[in-house]
């Protein structure tokens, strides 16, 4: 497929710069794929589409402080860093890691950015997409530097610096493992009373931790889209989760996945335990444990897990615009986003809801 299939037209006032006042606050566009009705209601609307009986995933992976600055220790230029995922997977505490840098071109091997105090980075190997490998100095432990030196990584859409209120806001209210260097933004409309309204319908709420790297927000640059590779992220699904999913698999009960990243999380789960690449086919049951992934779902994929998922409207040409095209149809939802440009509303991070029966 062309790249130029998920292109659209987007005003730059539709893209959102601060989050809704109150949370459950958001717009929510109600999408029925069997009938192709369309609702646009509000996010504190959402339990009265949901039944008793359904699992709802979320994905709890909490934003860390993951943008640096710094000097290159000798110049004193300055240095941006901008980091990805430790070099050994998911552990936020290890002292290696794949980072980006602003202006890369600035650093070779070998170069040390002073970031604080006790606190440094070394580059210790560059990567031909750009992306670079280092190692952190650090007196503290890197947890605690991080929130002592670092800011939050708002989008480059988000167009102002990151302020206090970011540090809430910019998470989901149920973040509880670190190491996202984006939001799982689905999950940003979430309040405890609408969780708790959720479970007063009887809804079954599971969690999964899927930490948002680059694999989700890299741009595609391929005209051909079946030629993206996407980059490895780490995700974990527990046992409690596991067997949750499973059952309701096994008894016809639906999965709704909040956000793509529990999408592309299930997903993955359920072909790695069937053993099949992403083009293989897999049991729709999924099993426990840290695993890696490097899922790309566009037209064309078939689901084994996901049957219903609430998501934010994503950008022209992402990855994630093609995963949500492939689980209902492609011009329908361009249709749907040019209605929704139409209708007002606010798009990407800090913007409005979407959910897809």
């Amino acid at each position: 497929m062309n790249l130029s299939d998920f292109d659209y037209e987007l005003p730059e006032a539709s893209i959102a710069q601060k989050p809704c006042e109150q949370r459950d606050g958001s717009r929510l566009m109600v999408i029925d794929r069997a009938s192709g009705r369309v609702e646009h209601r509000h996010f504190y609307d959402l339990p009265s589409y949901l039944r008793a009986g359904d699992v709802l995933v979320f994905n709890d992976s909490r934003v860390i402080p993951a943008r640096l600055f710094g000097e290159k220790q000798g110049t004193g230029a300055k240095i941006e860093l901008l980091l990805i995922h430790p070099l050994s997977g998911h552990e936020i505490s290890d002292l290696e890691w794949l980072v980006l840098a602003k202006p890369a071109r600035r650093l070779k091997v070998g170069d040390r950015v002073a970031i604080a105090p006790g606190f440094s980075a070394v580059i210790t190997a560059k990567h031909d997409d750009g992306s670079l490998d280092a190692v952190f100095e650090t007196e503290l432990g890197m947890l605690a530097d991080l929130h002592s030196n670092g800011t939050m990584p708002l989008p480059p859409y988000i167009k102002r610096t990151a302020e206090a209120a970011d540090s809430e806001r910019y998470q989901t209210v149920y973040a509880s493992d670190p190491g996202s260097v984006a939001a799982p933004t689905a999950g940003l409309h979430f309040t405890p009373d609408i969780l708790q309204q959720c479970s007063a319908r009887g809804v079954q709420l599971a969690k999964l931790t899927l930490h948002v790297g680059l694999g989700t927000f890299r741009a595609v640059q391929e005209s051909q889209i079946e030629q993206h590779q996407m980059h490895e992220e780490w995700y974990r699904v527990g046992q409690g989760t596991a067997v949750a999913i499973n059952a309701a698999k096994q008894e016809g009960r639906r999965v709704i996945c909040v956000g793509t990243t529990s999408v592309r999380s299930l997903e993955s789960a359920a072909q790695a335990a069937s053993g099949t690449g992403s083009k293989g086919r897999a049991t729709g049951i999924v099993r426990p444990g840290w695993q890696k992934t490097d899922i790309f779902i566009y037209p064309g994929y078939q689901f084994k897990i996901t049957d219903a998922m609430i998501t934010n409207f994503h950008l022209p040409k992402s990855t994630l615009l093609m995963l949500v095209s492939a689980f209902y149809d492609r011009e329908k939802i361009l249709s749907a986003y040019s209605q929704a440009v139409t209708e007002g509303y606010r798009f990407f991070s800090y913007g409005d809801a979407m959910l897809i029966l």
